[in-house]
């Protein structure tokens, strides 16, 4: 699955499934652009992939602001002249909480990031891709925006909302060459499914490992699915063997909820 010659951005690149991406598409023989704000994170990353021998550029990028997003693209054309891939990434896990606890500030901080991150990093990809009529946008959406999800009200609605994203701006850009697809992962093991199971546990007062036990248990594959397993759907889908792939939600999730 070779991306040599292709620029790759990934958002939320620092850490857990987004460096599970850079690598991947690195891998593959992508140049890839690790945008995340987190500056500790961008930088052992960097020096990770740059000591593999990789091409990289890392940007300050906060997928909310319109001016990192547009410094973002502006800097991945100066260092590689060319912009071809973007796996929407980064988000955040909001509040495990019955939905009348929920604060609206709560609710708009998820959409801020989940939903409004996608679309404005989206638009400002696109005139690139755009103009080469090539390109692929890789959503990260969720098993959540398929299914009820108790507790995670604001996750769920921000991706469903960003798997009906996908399927929209698929069908505006299909005959510009370039191909839109969301993948959708389940419960991904590591440090973030930690926090949430935590979440989770203080919220209903089941033991963390009890629900964390649930969790296996609604997975056909009995157990948590590795960050590894997601990236290599992400580099698939950023591949040629993908050319006829768009406006889908591919699941990566070990049967979860079957």
């Amino acid at each position: 699955m070779s991306l040599t010659e292709q620029v790759a951005v990934v958002t939320g690149a620092g850490r857990g499934l987004g460096l599970a991406c850079v690598r991947a598409l690195a891998r593959d023989g992508a140049a890839v652009v690790v945008a995340t704000p987190e500056d500790g994170e961008r930088t052992e990353v960097m020096a990770e992939l740059e000591a593999a021998g990789h091409q990289v550029l890392g940007t300050s990028t906060d997928v909310t602001s319109e001016d990192d997003l547009a410094q973002m693209v502006t800097a991945t054309l100066a260092r590689f002249g060319r912009l071809d891939i973007l796996v929407n990434n980064a988000g955040v896990i909001g509040p495990t909480a019955a939905l009348q606890d929920v604060a609206r500030s709560e609710w708009e901080a998820v959409m801020d990031v989940n939903v409004t991150g996608v679309f404005l990093a989206s638009r400002a990809v696109l005139p690139t891709l755009l103009a080469q009529r090539s390109g692929r946008i890789i959503n990260i959406a969720s098993a959540a925006g398929q299914i009820g999800f108790p507790l995670r009200s604001p996750y769920a609605a921000s991706k469903w909302a960003v798997i009906g994203l996908t399927k929209t701006l698929a069908v505006e850009v299909a005959g510009d060459g370039i191909l839109v697809n969301a993948v959708c992962p389940g419960p991904i093991d590591g440090p973030r499914m930690d926090a949430i199971i935590e979440a989770k546990a203080q919220a209903t007062g089941i033991p963390a490992a009890e629900v964390r036990e649930q969790l296996h248990g609604e997975t056909l594959l009995g157990r948590l699915i590795p960050a590894e397993h997601i990236a290599e759907m992400v580099a698939f889908l950023a591949s040629d063997r993908a050319a006829s792939i768009t406006g889908q939600t591919l699941d990566v999730n070990a049967g979860y909820r079957v």
